[in-house]
């Protein structure tokens, strides 16, 4: 690994060090806007619409975070994140839940289900950063950095 990573060139060892969120929404306009938002902030994305899948990307891609809408067809948000936290391979991965409840109530049981953080819809481009830049520390950083 390391041999390979040294021949790399500085665009691919840069693509190398950018996170990578795995954004599930069953909104397509949503998921346009959420992988841009993510490009903008200098992180990979790999979207996804449907909450069942969701297991199996996160396995086969082993992302640094996981974007969850709560309210998506079939698997709801909830119903994921227990399997995701269920399992040797995605319990360490953070999940953020993103949804359009907004109350206190609904915010304690999102986090009591094993989300680590929250995100309400609409949301501005700097709460999503804020919430990126704590959940993923170091890795961010050094991606936010090699952005300017």
């Amino acid at each position: 690994m390391y041999l390979a990573h040294s021949f790399m060139s500085d665009e691919k060892r840069q693509k190398h060090r950018q996170p990578l969120v795995l954004a599930v929404e069953d909104n397509d306009d949503n998921l346009l806007l959420m992988s841009y938002t993510l490009e903008l902030l200098g992180c990979r994305s790999i979207c996804q619409k449907e909450g069942s899948r969701t297991l199996f990307m996160a396995k086969e891609y082993q992302p640094d975070l996981i974007l969850l809408n709560i309210f998506l067809p079939g698997m709801s948000g909830l119903d994921v994140i227990q399997c995701l936290k269920g399992e040797l391979l995605t319990c360490h991965i953070p999940v953020v839940a993103v949804t359009v409840l907004t109350g206190t109530q609904d915010k304690k049981t999102i986090l009591k289900a094993g989300f680590d953080d929250y995100i309400s819809k609409p949301y501005m481009i700097e709460e999503l950063e804020t919430i990126i830049r704590r959940l993923l520390g170091r890795k961010f950083q050094l991606c936010s950095v090699s952005r300017i």
